[in-house]
């Protein structure tokens, strides 16, 4: 009779803190969805020229509008802000699986060097491309920033098998873009003044320029690895708990390794071949994501991580193009501001919990 009571009480527990635990996620959700509305309406409205909510509503549902505001719309703040919003949530994404890769929750496309080397392949590829060509698709971007992105992976991957002390990887990681930085400042300080004024847009990161086109391709591509990663949920939250646990439950581990890093890579190798590096943003998101939901199930955490990517992006963006209007800062600048005291902290906090 005392067990079936006990068990009673248990089991409405249970119930209780899965209720509880479900209306958090369903309240985070919920707030960044009406986040990411009403960003987009702020981001639409803002602007040099300022369009009021009623024309925004029927310029993009009625397609009736000023041909001036009606261009300005579809053709300059709509791709860009849709484009902040699947870049960010792919490099806070690309972030995630580097950080259940390395188990830190530093590392970061950025910190790792892994932007810098796709920066490197892509300014390299431009210059060709511009020179003998004379132009490049979006797909020979992202093809180019994937290499570089991949070459500065197996770099670290490298270093890996002799040092195994996480923060002096980090450390060679952080010596790897310096390297991939140094090579591209060489090619660019060679290149013709064209390329130059095409580069140097290009690779202070900015969202400024986006098209349909690329909006295209990105999701494509950012689309494809996206839900490769939600896929991998399962063997994620194995592999969270350890790679002996992960064994136990059937996982393969050298594939789903190999499949991590060549996730990762796409995702910011498709941030850098057109926003250029943008830093933190891979390290504090899915560090502010896993707070917010209380949680670190990959189910979870990987699209909530996706949706504060691009909320997070799309923010940044808005500061840049406001804050010194009619100049634009780099989203660079703006991601370090809000993003680097996130990081602090989180080393802060690492730091007292041992």
């Amino acid at each position: 009779m005392w067990n079936k009571v006990v068990s009673g009480e248990e089991g409405r527990s249970f119930h209780i803190e899965n209720f509880r635990r479900r209306s958090r996620y369903a309240i985070v959700f919920v707030f960044m969805i009406a986040a990411f509305l009403a960003i987009t309406v702020l981001s639409i409205n803002t602007g040099n020229v300022h369009i009021s909510v009623p024309k925004i509503i029927r310029i993009l549902f009625m397609r009736d509008g000023e041909a001036v505001e009606y261009s300005i719309i579809w053709k300059i703040r709509l791709p860009r802000i849709l484009m902040a919003a699947i870049l960010g949530g792919a490099l806070s994404l690309s972030g995630f699986l580097l950080q259940t890769f390395f188990a830190n929750p530093i590392a970061g496309p950025f910190v790792l060097g892994i932007s810098s080397g796709a920066k490197m392949v892509v300014a390299l590829a431009m210059i060709l491309f511009l020179k003998y060509v004379g132009h490049f698709s979006s797909y020979t971007l992202v093809g180019a920033a994937f290499t570089g992105a991949l070459i500065s992976t197996g770099f670290i991957l490298l270093m890996s098998r002799k040092i195994h002390h996480m923060a002096a990887l980090l450390v060679g990681g952080i010596m790897i873009g310096y390297i991939c930085s140094a090579i591209t400042d060489f090619v660019v300080t060679f290149a013709d003044d064209s390329d130059i004024v095409n580069l140097h847009g290009w690779s202070q990161g900015s969202f400024s320029g986006m098209s349909w086109s690329n909006v295209r391709v990105a999701v494509v591509v950012v689309g494809i690895a996206g839900m490769c990663t939600f896929l991998l949920s399962k063997p994620i939250g194995a592999y969270q708990l350890g790679e002996a646990y992960a064994q136990s439950m059937g996982v393969n581990i050298k594939v789903f390794r190999v499949l991590i890093i060549l996730l990762s890579s796409i995702l910011s190798a498709c941030v850098t071949a057109f926003a250029g590096p943008i830093s933190f943003v891979g390290i504090a998101v899915p560090f502010l994501t896993r707070k917010a939901f209380g949680t670190s199930k990959p189910i979870v955490v990987i699209p909530g991580t996706f949706f504060a990517g691009a909320v997070f992006c799309m923010v940044c963006d808005l500061i840049a193009r406001m804050v010194m209007a009619p100049v634009e800062l780099n989203i660079s600048t703006v991601t370090s501001m809000l993003g680097a005291p996130v990081v602090i902290y989180m080393m802060v906090k690492r730091e007292k919990g041992r």
